[in-house]
């Protein structure tokens, strides 16, 4: 756990669910201060339900998740599947979220997540889901059924990135207790960054026509993937001709962007 925080030297830090504080002497030999506290609920529900806050010029501050990982660990060579770890990142209320927040509180809600699975499989808010998942990192994972299935079948490490909140909060949900090696965290794909040659596969369903600049994001997994990797994205397209009134006020109101086929395929073929 101490190898996925954020760097911590001589920083003033705060332990959530300290327990028997197995971890606190770690963290004090390098923290410059270590606060304990264990989940006591209404302490819990203050820091992140009141979480937002003003500086001395005014300036206002809230918490965003940016990662979570369900870790499979073994203590006395016993499995424990039921960890999760979560980073959460101080950051200004004057960055521009608008386009998660759509997607949070508009399409993607809680109620509309499930409506989507229900639609189309347990484990999934895109079409033939299940038929088309494979790999080893998936963008936009959604709730995480693909990455879930990848991991159990081929005894690979998945990881799965999307930029809603909501999708996260399901997919750590389903991964409490599965014998898989999975993380999660809540990122922006076209901004997000890893290192050169870091995948076997890169996998996305149904989630590139949110996505404006898609050569830019084709070109970056083009860096992420080791040689010889590949890429699997299914997506919606549209025909060559053009849109009748109503879809074309329908795309610009959800700020889709969406190709014919063969317009997309080029745009791939520019990712060097």
């Amino acid at each position: 756990v101490l190898t996925l925080i954020p760097q911590y030297e001589g920083k003033r830090v705060l332990e959530l669910g300290a327990g028997i504080s197995r971890f606190t002497d770690e963290l004090a030999q390098k923290a410059g201060e270590v606060i304990v506290l264990d989940f006591i609920e209404s302490a819990i529900k203050k820091i992140f339900q009141e979480s937002q806050a003003r500086d001395a010029s005014g300036k206002s501050f809230e918490l965003t998740m940016v990662g979570c990982k369900c870790i499979v660990a073994y203590v006395k060579n016993k499995k424990n599947q039921n960890q999760i770890y979560w980073i959460w990142q101080k950051v200004s209320m004057e960055n521009d979220k608008d386009f998660q927040r759509f997607l949070d509180n508009v399409q993607y809600k809680s109620n509309g997540i499930l409506r989507y699975e229900c639609v189309v499989g347990q484990g999934y808010v895109s079409t033939r889901g299940f038929e088309t998942t494979i790999g080893q990192h998936d963008v936009d994972c959604g709730i995480g059924g693909g990455d879930f299935y990848m991991a159990e079948t081929f005894d690979v490490h998945v990881v799965g990135i999307d930029l809603l909140v909501n999708m996260m909060s399901f997919a750590l949900e389903r991964a409490i207790g599965l014998n898989c090696s999975v993380e999660f965290e809540v990122a922006d794909c076209t901004t997000n960054t890893y290192p050169d040659n870091s995948f076997d596969v890169i996998y996305s369903s149904a989630t590139i026509f949110h996505i404006q600049d898609k050569p830019a994001l084709f070109k970056t997994f083009f860096k992420w993937l080791k040689p010889g990797g590949r890429v699997l994205i299914t997506d919606y397209c549209k025909s060559d001709e053009t849109p009748s009134p109503v879809f074309a006020e329908y795309i610009k109101q959800r700020g889709y962007d969406i190709h014919d086929v063969q317009a997309y395929g080029q745009m791939q073929a520019l990712r060097m």
